[in-house]
């Protein structure tokens, strides 16, 4: 599994570009709440993870109101397959959640990579 040269040059555009979400979960992120480490717009293959925690193998998706009109839903089907495939466990977290509550989201990612947030925390 290569990442081109072009995906490269791709993930470093959207790191410039991230939507509010995006941007508002990965400055919770970067705070490694619960522990998580995380990577923003990450190159795995032809594709770019929106977020990826290594540790557990785990592919961050944030869906905004797009990925839910016309042959998009197909797509991120396809794509979720490959990754998993490639060993990877793909959560997909709806854009609108993550602006309602980032604490939540971030519970949610750290559940899915097998962390258990501490008693009382957050």
């Amino acid at each position: 599994m290569r990442t081109t040269p072009n995906t490269l040059a791709f993930a470093r555009r959207l790191r410039r570009e991230m939507t509010l979400p995006e941007v508002l979960l990965w400055q919770a992120l970067r705070r490694h709440v619960y522990g998580l480490r995380a990577r923003r717009q990450h190159p795995i293959g032809r594709y770019v993870a929106d977020f990826y925690v290594p540790s557990a193998r785990l592919v961050v998706e944030i869906d905004g109101a797009g990925h839910d009109t016309a042959d998009r839903p197909e797509r991120d089907a396809v794509r979720d397959a490959w990754l998993g495939e490639q060993g990877y466990a793909v959560l997909r977290l709806p854009a609108r959640e993550v602006l309602a509550d980032v604490d939540a989201a971030l519970r949610t990612i750290a559940g899915a990579a097998g962390i258990a947030p501490p008693v009382g925390e957050m």
